[in-house]
């Protein structure tokens, strides 16, 4: 599946990596302490892989360019579309850093929502971090699936 993808009812958002035109990705490169190809805007690594970019052009989604970990601008975008009533799926890389990010911002946003993340459609930088980010969200009552 793709990075950042959040399941919104019959519908598609899909969070994408740093815009590095405002300095996201020197951020969040310089924060943890690499270079990480998928958070720079225009590398290939960047880029999404062409089968994940036909299934979800087959969907209706929305692209979400982020500046950070998580978007903050995420809830809001929700519920100008979709109200409160909702069901988030949440799935990419890297489940330690951004999906998590994203799966706690989206909770303390939405608290009664049901919000899950499957497991096999994620990685983490290790899968040792992998594991403790699904804990961590587990713990804040996010379903874990897969």
């Amino acid at each position: 599946k793709s990075d950042g993808r959040t399941d919104i009812g019959h519908h598609k958002a899909h969070a994408r990596t740093h815009d590095d035109s405002r300095g996201g990705a020197e951020y969040v490169c310089k924060n943890i302490g690499g270079t990480l190809d998928f958070c720079i805007k225009g590398t290939e690594g960047h880029r999404l892989n062409e089968k994940v970019m036909a299934a979800l052009e087959k969907k209706g989604y929305t692209p979400i360019e982020k500046l950070t970990f998580g978007s903050v601008d995420l809830p809001r975008l929700i519920r100008e579309s979709y109200g409160e009533d909702v069901s988030i799926e949440l799935c990419g890389l890297c489940t330690d850093i951004c999906v998590v990010s994203n799966a706690l911002i989206l909770k303390a946003s939405f608290t009664d929502a049901p919000i899950c993340v499957d497991r096999t459609c994620c990685a983490g930088v290790t899968p040792e971090s992998h594991e403790a980010a699904l804990t961590t969200m587990a713990s804040c009552q996010i379903d874990i699936i897969g």
